[in-house]
């Protein structure tokens, strides 16, 4: 069995009165994606950050292939490709000069840099757009070079925070094919998403979070069949009600 880029145990978050992440724990192996679906105010965010090590858990762990968040954050960090909705770019870099710079600080070869560059604005068809300033990019060009930043250094770890969300049908197509090409890979692969049709389309697993808890974990079919419903819209609203109705 592949083994598990990603171990988070019994992570716990907690802001003045509210419970944000509530003991949760969650695994993802190399070449796998794991959904994390939620109502607004689940915790998905929050658990996303202290995965990335931006935020320090109040209890659990965090390992990176091994390395621990808290022990050895530098090296945990390095093998993670983070992206949430509201990074922002250098405004006035293009988008071409700030994977150069993001590349640098994480001590990229000049010519493995250069030619991962290429490779991404290729894929992610920045190429009319590479070159001009960030500040002067739409939304949807924005994000691709968001993502681009993300899966430069070829991460163990991707870590993706409703990549898609405000983009239009094309380009939020050209970020899902991305994460695809990602973990044919080889690479782990965490995000969170409000669009069913995404998680069904790439998750390997979903994972379900509800008042900071984790409400139910599986693959697709095994959600459908737990919840006895057709589709992952009506197993989510059935899986939640559930819990909603048990927390009465």
């Amino acid at each position: 069995m592949t083994a598990d880029t990603l171990v988070a145990e019994n992570l716990s978050k907690q802001f003045g009165e509210v419970s944000a992440v509530d003991h949760v724990s969650l695994r993802v192996r190399a070449g796998e994606v794991l959904g994390l679906l939620g109502p607004n105010g689940a915790g998905k965010t929050t658990m996303l950050r202290m995965i990335a090590g931006i935020l320090a858990p109040d209890t659990g762990r965090v390992l990176i292939n091994g390395l621990g968040m808290e022990a050895r954050p530098l090296e945990a960090k390095q093998r993670i490709g983070f992206h949430s909705g509201d990074t922002q770019l250098y405004q006035r870099l293009s988008p071409r000069e700030a994977l150069e710079y993001f590349g640098r600080l994480y001590d990229m070869p000049e010519d493995k840099l250069h030619a991962r560059i290429g490779q991404l604005i290729e894929q992610l068809e920045m190429g009319t757009f590479a070159d001009r300033p960030c500040g002067t990019l739409s939304s949807g060009q924005k994000q691709r070079a968001n993502i681009a930043r993300a899966f430069l250094h070829e991460p163990d770890l991707l870590i993706l925070d409703e990549p898609t969300t405000a983009l239009d049908v094309v380009s939020g197509q050209f970020i899902v094919e991305s994460i695809r090409r990602e973990r044919a890979a080889g690479r782990a692969v965490l995000f969170s998403t409000h669009i069913m049709g995404e998680a069904e389309y790439l998750c390997d697993r979903i994972a379900l979070l509800h008042n900071g808890r984790m409400v139910d974990e599986g693959t697709l079919p095994e959600l459908l069949k737990g919840s006895g419903c057709a589709n992952l819209t009506d197993a989510f609203l059935h899986i939640i009600g559930e819990r909603r109705a048990g927390d009465v």
